[in-house]
């Protein structure tokens, strides 16, 4: 019952919140401005994740309490969400962010969730059921790279709307599954938190958008995933907990290889924005904004319920 408190509190949240944050954006022309490389044709609010993250935490924090996932999900967050709305102010305004700053936040925030002992501890051995303990050192480097990874996957989807926050609610929920059948709690709260934050902020972010979550949203979301998978299924990584969250969050994962092989072959940059992101790629075929999103809604929901019958299988 719990988790269907959890669900309905972050759903309301956000649903109430989102117009407030909305309006204090274009009182202040915190919006995103159209350009060649975007797709929409007027100034959105970039405000939305000040909303997903208070939908988020919220429920946390009042079902939860005091723990290591609360304190990895607040201090992380916390930091993205500043960076983030940092990092929107110069889109607002026309400019672009410096790469460095971002990226040394990002790596800072990725050994956030090891520093509340939240890691990948080990790995199986192919040869035996032993498992292989990783030092701490390892530990650490194995858990900030899934971390650091998962933030800028989740940004890099969130370029059509609706696409990251409906592809998160889909992800999530197939996190809180697995958790559920693990029995992780905790993680399964947090799961579920995100999921209903996420279907409510699609009221306002499906097209056509009036709201966008903007890098401070998109970072926190794919910062949440991580650490949700770290605590649930990837503290010691087996072929069964490696294959729940690389399949739950295979389209931003997939996303992320076509984009950095394409920009590795043409030359370019891994960090330079473009439109070769698979998103544009179907838009360019003629598939509209709502066909393309409910295209990778279906391929994300595939992965996802494959995920869940291998955890079913192997379990």
């Amino acid at each position: 019952m719990i988790y269907l408190y959890a669900l309905a509190l972050s759903f309301a949240i956000v649903l109430l919140l989102v117009p407030q944050v909305r309006k204090l954006a274009l009182r202040f022309r915190f919006v995103d401005r159209p350009s060649k490389r975007k797709i929409h044709a007027a100034p959105v609010p970039l405000s939305g994740g000040i909303a997903l993250f208070a939908g988020v935490m919220v429920p946390v924090v009042l079902f939860m309490g005091d723990s290591p996932l609360f304190r990895a999900l607040s201090i992380g967050g916390a930091a993205l969400i500043v960076v983030g709305l940092i990092d929107d102010g110069f889109k607002a305004k026309g400019l672009e962010f410096p790469v460095w700053p971002r990226l040394i936040a990002y790596i800072a925030v990725a050994f956030v969730p090891f520093w509340q002992g939240i890691a990948i501890q080990g790995i199986s051995s192919p040869s035996s059921a032993a498992m292989i303990i990783f030092s701490p050192a390892a530990s650490a480097a194995f858990t900030a790279v899934w971390v650091f990874a998962l933030i800028n996957m989740l940004n890099f989807i969130d370029g059509i709307d609706g696409l990251a926050s409906g592809v998160t609610a889909i992800s999530s929920m197939t996190l809180f599954a697995a958790s559920l059948i693990f029995a992780h709690k905790d993680t399964a709260l947090v799961a579920v938190a995100l999921s209903g934050a996420c279907l409510a902020f699609l009221a306002y972010n499906f097209h056509p958008a009036r709201i966008f979550m903007g890098d401070a949203g998109a970072t926190f979301l794919g910062y949440a995933l991580a650490v949700t998978a770290v605590d649930g299924t990837l503290k010691g990584a087996t072929l069964l907990s490696l294959s729940v969250p690389m399949l739950a969050l295979g389209v931003p994962i997939l996303d992320t290889v076509i984009v950095f092989s394409r920009r590795l072959l043409e030359g370019k940059g891994l960090h330079r924005a473009d439109n070769l992101h698979t998103h544009h790629s179907l838009m360019k075929w003629g598939l509209t904004q709502v066909q393309t999103v409910s295209f990778l809604y279906l391929i994300a929901a595939v992965f996802s319920l494959l995920s869940i019958v291998v955890l079913l299988i192997l379990r």
